[in-house]
């Protein structure tokens, strides 16, 4: 897991959206993110630090306008953290090792996936498709991938 840093020169790489949701806790608008309606089979990472976060077989459309997963791919990769910006109370999701802001999770998934849905900007993730999945490095979630489109 040490792999995965906050790099500064990926940093600099990013977009203004990018940078603005992913180090500034920025969203962005409903509707517009790039994997909004990306049905792919693959994963999707921290677009900072590579972290495996998402795998596209617990992507859902929950109607809401940004991508929503059931779960994060593996725990150690996401912190969970209260925020109570905006007037309201909320859970934010972060990457553990990048420490990019992701989205919000809430308890209105699928009540059959265990009831959560992860609202994640597009901004914040950088989506490998199945087919490259070894050669980026993330070999090792192949078999689950598959399992779960089977």
């Amino acid at each position: 897991m040490a792999k995965y840093t906050k790099d500064p020169k990926t940093i600099a790489t990013l977009s203004q959206e990018q940078y603005r949701v992913t180090q500034e806790n920025g969203t962005e608008q409903p509707g517009t993110g790039e994997y909004l309606h990306n049905n792919e089979p693959g994963i999707y990472v921290d677009v900072v630090s590579g972290e495996p976060l998402f795998l596209s077989s617990d992507k859902f459309d929950s109607h809401c306008g940004w991508p929503s997963f059931t779960r994060p791919l593996d725990s150690d990769y996401v912190n969970e953290l209260s925020d109570v910006s905006h007037g309201m109370t909320r859970t934010e999701v972060r990457s553990a090792y990048g420490d990019s802001h992701l989205g919000h999770v809430f308890p209105d998934g699928p009540p059959d996936r265990g009831g959560l849905r992860y609202c994640i900007n597009s901004a914040s993730l950088r989506f490998v498709h199945r087919d490259d999945m070894e050669a980026e490095g993330y070999g090792e979630y192949i078999a689950l991938l598959d399992a779960a489109t089977e």
